[in-house]
């Protein structure tokens, strides 16, 4: 069982890097992509048809692949002011109860996520554009997303348990202002 869980949180890990790093790139390009609208439409007078809908498809994407990269170096809002201790029971009481309820929301985020992108894909719906881009491409990022990060979640519960919390940002308790912020 030992071996397994170790499996899972380094492929959970692992997936949290890859997916955070492809959000990252789609950022990027996201950034390309109005540069470039804003020089063909303000220097050579001719928008793109295309810029706008690939972008927002990016962020959208973008946004859904961070989330578990975020939550693996617990790098969301995180406030502990009751327990502090991070190798005490409370705190990983506490840390997983926080963990349970990321997964309930992520169990029913993927449900309803998986309803939308199945009768968008059942129906053939397409973006109101254009380009007619199939809502099965949009519609996907809610339910791989929140599937992500119900994994991730699941392998933070596993590493409370096995290696003690983790303290957010690497916090010392006696002094909790980071250096360098």
């Amino acid at each position: 069982m030992t071996a397994f869980l170790d499996r899972f949180v380094r492929l959970s890990d692992g997936l949290a890097e890859i997916t955070g790093r492809i959000a990252a790139w789609m950022f990027f390009a996201v950034g390309l992509f109005v540069s470039f609208e804003v020089f063909m439409r303000y220097v050579l007078t001719s928008p793109t048809v295309w810029v706008d809908e690939i972008s927002r498809i990016f962020q959208v994407w973008g946004a859904f692949l961070a989330i578990a990269y975020v939550h693996r170096h617990r790098a969301h809002i995180f406030i502990d002011l009751a327990f502090r201790d991070s190798n005490s029971v409370w705190r990983r009481l506490i840390d997983s109860f926080a963990e349970l309820v990321i997964l309930f929301f992520c169990a029913i985020t993927v449900k309803f996520g998986w309803d939308l992108w199945w009768k968008a894909t059942v129906l053939g719906h397409t973006t109101d554009s254009y380009l007619a881009v199939p809502l099965v491409w949009v519609k996907s990022a809610i339910w791989v997303g929140f599937g992500l990060m119900a994994m991730q979640s699941l392998a933070q519960l596993v590493k409370i348990w096995r290696q003690g919390p983790e303290d957010p940002q690497g916090l010392d308790p006696d002094n909790p202002i980071p250096m360098g912020h």
